[in-house]
């Protein structure tokens, strides 16, 4: 099953796995993983922040609101 961009923001998401740099997820209902590799080497990711199981949701950065 293939996620549009839209249905990526609608869905929720469990973490399975955390590096310093690369975050795993899956699709609650889709069963999709994705990864999200961050840029920013000096603020790695961690599993206190981003326990295994934790349930997170995206969201789209064009719907958030400017500074």
């Amino acid at each position: 099953m293939k996620t549009t961009n839209r249905q990526l923001f609608e869905e929720e998401y469990r973490v399975v796995a955390v590096e310093s740099e690369r975050l795993t997820i899956r699709g609650v209902q889709s069963g999709e993983v994705l990864t999200i590799v961050t840029g920013e080497a000096g603020a790695p990711l961690n599993m206190a922040e981003y326990p295994l199981g934790q349930l997170i949701a995206l969201r789209d950065p064009m719907n958030v609101p400017g500074n």
